[in-house]
């Protein structure tokens, strides 16, 4: 955890970096023992703020490799924190997630937003060098918890995930913004 916990600090020089520790009660402890989300203010990388999963790979790691999920928000919220460990759970508790995946989040993403899912994808408003995180005997790749739609989830099962993040360009979106319309 302290690798990529430096690897994020490195990235976001600059930025104010602060370490959450999530406890989410004994039997997920068992799953998750060093829970943390790494919360990134804005600054010269970003005017956004970042979440940054600190734990999946020690958790889940097979010859060296595995994950860490980053999110990019327009605020500073508790509750994007409480759902990074959600994500983190869910990857380390069985379903293993990975690039091109998706999940229910069971809620709006905020209040009154139509984002209610997750679609695992490559960090673009980050790039490689955020993605691609070496680690003591490995690495993370660092992947990107992008909000969306029940309906762009329905078109990427239709039509796959290319043609829903060409529809993403296409529709010149702000990733960031909670209350976009839906693509599809």
């Amino acid at each position: 955890m302290e690798a990529v916990e430096s690897h994020v600090r490195a990235f976001f020089e600059g930025h104010s970096v602060e370490v959450v520790v999530c406890d989410l009660g004994p039997e997920r402890r068992e799953v998750l023992p060093d829970l943390r989300v790494l919360v990134v203010g804005p600054g010269p990388r970003s005017d956004s703020w970042a979440y940054v999963t600190a734990g999946c790979w020690a958790a889940m790691e097979k010859d060296g490799h595995g994950l860490e999920f980053v999110m990019t928000a327009h605020a500073r919220d508790q509750q994007f924190i409480d759902l990074m460990a959600m994500i983190m759970y869910y990857h380390c508790g069985g379903h293993q997630l990975d690039l091109e995946h998706s999940m229910p989040i069971g809620e709006p993403w905020v209040p009154g937003s139509s984002c209610d899912h997750l679609l695992i994808s490559l960090p673009y408003l980050h790039g490689p060098d955020l993605e691609h995180c070496p680690l003591p005997g490995g690495h993370a790749r660092i992947l990107w918890t992008f909000p969306v739609t029940a309906a762009e989830i329905e078109f990427r099962r239709h039509q796959g995930h290319e043609a829903l993040e060409q529809r993403f360009d296409e529709a010149e979106i702000i990733p960031t913004d909670p209350f976009r319309a839906s693509v599809v």
